[in-house]
């Protein structure tokens, strides 16, 4: 009894505890429910304003809907409507989502304003590229303290806007990409407030000015300011204190002055500084950067020896630079002084445009030279010039006439320069020289008129003065105590602003109207809101890095978006690769695999592609070494049989391929898949012509390369075929360097099952024998039509090679067999015989390595 008892009471207890929880559960839901009314409002107003309406955006509850999450007290904190088609606006009360973290609605059709988010302070991911956003609203990206990605290039239907300071707010930023969305104006003097920023994308734009030098403070590596509609302008000396930076594009400006020493970027692996107005020489910090693999400089004006690079870096140079050779090595030693002159000068565009060659005595601009051909007279006068005066002057030991009045010089008369033994006339008139003057020789006539601190040590920056000595020789120069009133100074300094002023909208006219003359060229179809045409096509080259006989020339407009790189590699940018594929339309979905979707393309230039887009969970795993590898070997390799590879992009965790477009599909799907296809099977004639088109490209990849490779993962999904039915081989991420032909090395075991050869699957020892075996193993199944394996078939029979050797004892048992699609006559069925004999027992699927054949046995 007093068990029972005791079991009622804990019943009672228990059931009492369950009531008590389920209405405090009941509570706490009726709690919720009440506090999010305002983001089921908002919601709500976002539902009607997409067209259509997204699917699974039926129920009552918001946070059931497809794409949209919520924390646990019910709150919105994430709406993901990524490349769903969708059209229509965004509300502006979306701002009131204020535990919205991840917003991405990228890849769509959205016009309007773009949603005013400020002051959404846990927002940390906002993804509206490639839409068609009309406005941008005021205040736009205030207050977004947590923001770290920000995406929302691709939008050319903006008005002019200008990227606003108050982004600097958002000091947790990671990335910016606001490429090709009408940015204006110069970039913000803001960027020391991102100590995690990685990444800014701003490319095809209308912005000028300089880069800002905040950048020096910066932990950026991805620099695109690249295809500015006017230019960026200024000099890039920046650069050299970014010393993590591993990608930079700056192509297309109007950047001037030296390339920086760039010693301190030890990562930097891709640097495209083309179509800018570069001048004096290639530093050599940038020829030994350990990393560096693509270096782009065509239509500069650089000077100097001609760089020498390491193999491994693919480097553009172009026609337009003014190396004193063609090949690497040092300049004449006057161009090497007149070079280091013109270097305190700043390398001014008008001399690097005429000093041309290895002869300054040739017609350049601005030096003349006695019959021996040595320089006597430098006229850099009235030129507007800022710099120094360089002590190399005095290694033109036979200069008799110095001019370089009416410019902007500074600093003192270097003394050196009162060694020069027949000097007769130095003209320093006009500057603002400073110090003490030299002691010259009486023969020399100095005119110094119009530098208000000649003959007065000015203090320099290290609090030292800059007295150079005393005065001497014969000279118009003012009295050492003499002085200027600062009206006087005043008039002066003015004088000089509008000089340079003047001079420099003179310089900026002369620029547009040569920009806009000869070298534009029309794209037809080029990408929406793009720049439509190219400047300096003239120089462009005549292919993409070497593939020149698989796409059309860089001067049918694609040098402007596309990179060259090691061996030839392309680097392409997504958004080129977007528009190529409608935006990765399904409709353009080739096929599918473990690496990723293969989708078609069609370039504006109308040549087609295949891009194969790696999911994001291979992206962060074995898949990024199989993507680095197909680069590596397909850089290296160029054979009329092996597909070509025409670039590849990698845009945040995503890698993509780019090859040439196979429009017939794969062996595969002419053996196992023509019905489906609605296609007629292949001929005996058709499958000849394709294993061998298989055997020539694989034994180039064995004995005829450059270097030996073994593909491992040969099988019929890995041949292409064109228009015409002839074979590549194709898929080289599996791919091994063979040291030769006959040892074997130790790797990690790849390839797919029914394709791999014995030794191989038991051991993990590969050499090109293993190619050899699955070639045999594709002449099996283009003989019978049936698969490598097949688990639909009885287990005597699942497995090709072993089933098929046991049909070789008799020619009966090969006709029973054979692809009844083939239906052949007596002389082809004697062909076949003989192709079954090569591919089985006999040669290429032996089961010991060394007793196969190759692929040319």
């Amino acid at each position: 009894m007093e068990g029972n008892e005791t079991s009622r009471r804990n019943l009672l207890f228990f059931s009492l505890l369950t009531i008590i929880t389920a209405t405090s559960l009941l509570r706490l839901s009726a709690a919720a429910t009440s506090a999010n009314n305002d983001d089921a409002a908002v919601m709500a107003k976002l539902a009607k304003s997409l067209i259509p309406t997204p699917s699974g955006w039926s129920a009552a509850d918001p946070c059931d809907w497809t794409g949209v999450s919520c924390d646990s007290s019910g709150h919105i904190t994430s709406i993901n409507l990524a490349s769903k088609s969708l059209s229509g606006h965004l509300p502006s009360e979306l701002n009131q989502l204020s535990h919205l973290i991840s917003f991405s609605l990228q890849r769509n059709h959205l016009s309007g304003s773009f949603p005013s988010l400020s002051g959404l302070t846990s927002l940390q991911r906002l993804n509206l590229d490639s839409n068609n956003f009309t406005s941008v609203p005021s205040p736009f990206l205030s207050g977004l303290t947590s923001l770290q990605i920000l995406d929302i290039g691709q939008n050319p239907n903006l008005p002019p806007w200008t990227l606003p300071e108050t982004l600097s707010d958002s000091t947790t930023l990671n990335s910016i990409d606001a490429g090709e969305s009408n940015l204006v104006g110069t970039l913000p003097d803001i960027f020391e407030s991102f100590p995690n920023l990685q990444s800014i994308r701003l490319s095809y734009n209308n912005l000028t000015g300089p880069l800002p030098n905040s950048f020096a403070k910066s932990r950026i590596q991805h620099l695109w300011l690249n295809n500015q509609a006017l230019g960026l302008s200024g000099k890039i000396d920046v650069l050299g204190s970014m010393s993590e930076l591993t990608q930079v594009w700056l192509h297309q400006n109007q950047f001037s002055g030296p390339i920086p020493d760039l010693s301190k970027c030890t990562s930097l692996f891709d640097l495209s500084l083309r179509n800018n107005q570069l001048t004096g020489p290639v530093s050599p910090s940038l020829t030994t950067l350990p990393n560096l693999a693509n270096v782009s400089l065509q239509n500069n004006k650089l000077q100097g020896p001609s760089p020498s690079f390491p193999k491994a870096v693919h480097v553009s140079l172009g026609t337009t630079n003014n190396f004193c050779s063609s090949s690497p090595g040092p300049c004449d030693p006057q161009v090497t002084t007149l070079l280091e002159i013109a270097g305190a000068l700043g390398y001014p565009m008008a001399l690097a445009e005429s000093w041309s060659g290895n002869n300054p005595c040739d017609g350049w601009k601005s030096v003349s030279c006695d019959s021996k051909g040595s320089v006597t007279v430098l006229n850099f006068g009235k030129q507007g010039w800022v710099g120094t005066i360089s002590p190399s002057i005095a290694n033109l030991t036979v200069l008799t006439t110095l001019l370089l009045n009416d410019n902007n010089l500074t600093g003192t008369i270097p003394p050196s320069l009162a060694n020069l033994a027949q000097l007769k006339l130095l003209d320093i008139s006009n500057n603002n020289v400073s110090g003490q003057l030299p002691e010259f020789g009486s023969g020399v006539t100095l005119k110094t008129s119009g530098n208000p601190f000649i003959g007065v040590d000015v203090p320099l920056e290290d609090g030292s003065s800059s007295s150079s000595g005393s005065l001497g020789g014969t000279a118009t120069a003012m009295p050492n105590n003499s002085s200027l009133s600062p009206w006087v100074i005043l008039a002066i300094i003015f004088a000089a602003v509008f000089v340079i002023a003047a001079f420099a909208f003179v310089t900026y006219k002369y620029i547009m109207k040569k920009r806009s003359g000869k070298y534009k060229l029309f794209i037809k179809g080029s990408v929406k809101g793009t720049r439509k045409y190219v400047k300096g096509a003239d120089d462009a080259g005549n292919g993409y890095g070497g593939f020149g006989s698989e796409l059309p020339s860089q001067s049918c407009g694609d040098n402007s978006d596309i990179q060259v790189y090691d061996g030839g590699s392309v680097a392409i940018p997504m958004e080129v690769l977007r528009e190529a594929t409608d935006n990765f339309s399904e409709d353009n979905i080739l096929g599918q695999g473990g690496f990723g979707i293969v989708y078609k393309g069609q370039l504006h230039n109308g040549t087609q592609i295949a891009v194969k887009r790696m999911e994001v969970t291979v992206a962060s795993s074995q898949g990024v070494s199989e993507f680095q590898a197909e680069i590596a070997v397909l850089s290296k390799v160029r054979h009329k049989h092996l597909v070509g590879l025409h670039g590849f992009c990698v845009n945040g965790n995503e890698r993509l391929l780019v090859y040439e477009y196979m429009a017939q599909g794969t062996l595969a799907q002419h053996l196992f898949g023509y019905r489906e296809m609605g296609v007629s099977p292949l001929t005996w004639k058709q499958r000849v012509t394709i294993v061998l088109d298989v055997a020539r490209g694989v034994e180039y990849l064995h004995s005829l390369a450059q270097q030996s490779f073994i593909h491992r993962d040969l099988k019929p999904c890995n041949v292409l075929l064109g228009d015409d039915m002839r074979a590549k081989v194709a898929d080289f991420g599996l791919v091994k360097n063979a040291p030769d032909g006959k040892h074997s090395m130790q790797t990690r075991l790849a390839g797919t099952f029914g394709y791999l050869a014995p030794e191989y699957a038991a051991t993990g020892k590969v050499t090109t024998k293993v190619d050899v075996f699955a070639f045999g193993v594709i002449l099996l199944e283009t003989i019978t039509g049936r698969k490598a394996l097949d688990e639909n078939l009885p287990d005597e029979q699942c497995h090709l090679v072993t089933w098929f050797r046991k049909l070789l004892n008799s020619k009966d048992n090969i006709r029973k067999y054979l692809d009844p699609s083939l239906n052949p006559d007596e002389e082809t069925f004697i062909n076949i015989c003989k192709v079954a004999e090569l591919a089985g027992t006999l040669h290429c699927s032996r089961a010991i390595s060394t007793a196969r054949y190759g692929p040319r046995g």
